[in-house]
């Protein structure tokens, strides 16, 4: 799976980025967005590191963004 950020939780707080060891978190204008092309999933660390900071629960794993994912790997 892969993992997005639900805006309509997420805070905006900031908590998840400094923690991405793959530094796939990033902020935009308004709001935080996590490149499907560099996150990991913490596969290194275990259980995904942004899931467990995040203090909203905002942060989950979709299938959509995994087949978005296999596709640009491959265009």
């Amino acid at each position: 799976m892969t993992l997005v950020i639900n805006d309509d939780k997420c805070a905006r707080c900031g908590v998840c980025e400094p923690e991405c060891p793959s530094e796939a978190i990033m902020q935009t204008e308004d709001s935080y967005v996590i490149d499907t092309a560099l996150c990991n999933e913490c596969v290194r660390f275990g259980d995904p590191i942004c899931v467990s900071v995040c203090p909203n629960d905002s942060i989950h794993e979709t299938k959509e963004s995994l087949y978005k994912k296999c596709l640009s790997l491959f265009s």
